[in-house]
């Protein structure tokens, strides 16, 4: 493997600046009114962005039941607006749609090949060029390589700073090739990688909202592949759509952190659809009947993190 150029979406510190911020008394609001707000800009840096068809190569490290694949596998192939039974908007795919607003038109994501290590090939923790060389397994042109690790595998960084990442690195035959890492936080630190699912540790300590798959670990993983799939497509090699620093940048999602629906504010998701049988909160339907709980993305048209709601 040559250089390595990891881009780090750091979720948890960027959560605890959003829910620890103070709700405004009505006198401060009315103030705060007053000032108009400056757009959020992503600038874009001139690097080469992941579009077209788009290739995801899954890396199952650790035991998933068949159930919890089953949710995953759903959520990619809901993506793309051509899958079988989609739904109207708002839906998963109108979701994603908003990357199309990116330079370069649209990324149309399709699920290519899975591995399966059950046996935990590297051991039940990992650092980083570990996680690069579960990605070398599943590299292909214009493809993405998502590691996704179970509840009792520990990540470094996973739970401190971090819920996911997603980065980019060479292979002497393969070139460059972009990868993805999320954990279940489910044993580990729900409060942090699964909000809104699960009462923070932090911050107000609003109810949680019923998770829509009924798997707050595997519903909180949703949330964050959500997350560094957009970062993924519109920042893959560090030469994509970001503010701030290239080591801890603000990207698609990560710019909107703490964001689900409108009137949302340090603590409170926002606006959700509820389904009434079993009592669990969404915004976008899927393929086979899923629904699922995705944040806001940042709108290149508006320079605003848009909602489904």
């Amino acid at each position: 493997m040559g250089s390595t150029k990891p881009r780090i979406t750091i979720f948890i510190l960027l959560f605890s600046l959003f829910v620890l911020v103070p709700i405004p008394s009505l006198a401060n609001s009315r103030i705060l009114a007053l000032v108009k707000e400056k757009p959020l800009v992503l600038k874009y840096h001139k690097g080469a962005l992941l579009k077209g068809n788009v290739t995801l190569n899954l890396i199952w490290y650790g035991k998933f039941t068949p159930a919890q694949r089953l949710i995953i596998v759903d959520f990619i192939q809901s993506l793309n607006p051509k899958s079988k039974k989609i739904t109207s908007p708002p839906s998963v795919a109108s979701w994603w749609s908003t990357t199309e607003a990116y330079k370069g038109g649209a990324s149309v994501i399709s699920l290519g090949k899975q591995i399966f290590d059950e046996k935990y090939s590297l051991g039940k923790y990992l650092k980083d060029p570990q996680l690069e060389s579960l990605a070398s397994k599943a590299t292909r042109v214009n493809s993405i390589a998502v590691i996704l690790t179970a509840t009792d595998v520990g990540v470094d960084d996973f739970c401190m700073n971090r819920c996911g990442m997603h980065g980019s690195t060479r292979l002497k035959k393969a070139g460059k090739f972009a990868y993805a890492w999320v954990g279940n936080s489910a044993s580990q630190c729900p409060g942090q990688c699964a909000w809104p699912f699960q009462k923070p540790i932090v911050g107000p300590q609003i109810t949680p909202l019923v998770a829509p798959n009924g798997d707050v670990g595997v519903d909180g993983l949703i949330i964050n592949l959500a997350t560094v799939l957009a970062g993924t497509v519109t920042n893959p090699f560090d030469g994509g759509y970001f503010q701030g620093p290239g080591n801890a940048p603000l990207e698609a999602v990560s710019a909107c952190t703490g964001i689900f629906g409108s009137g949302a504010f340090p603590g409170y998701p926002g606006k959700v659809l509820l389904d009434k049988k079993t009592g669990a909160s969404y915004n976008a339907p899927g393929v086979n009947g899923r629904k699922y709980l995705l944040p806001a993305m940042w709108d290149p048209k508006t320079s605003k993190c848009k909602t489904l709601l």
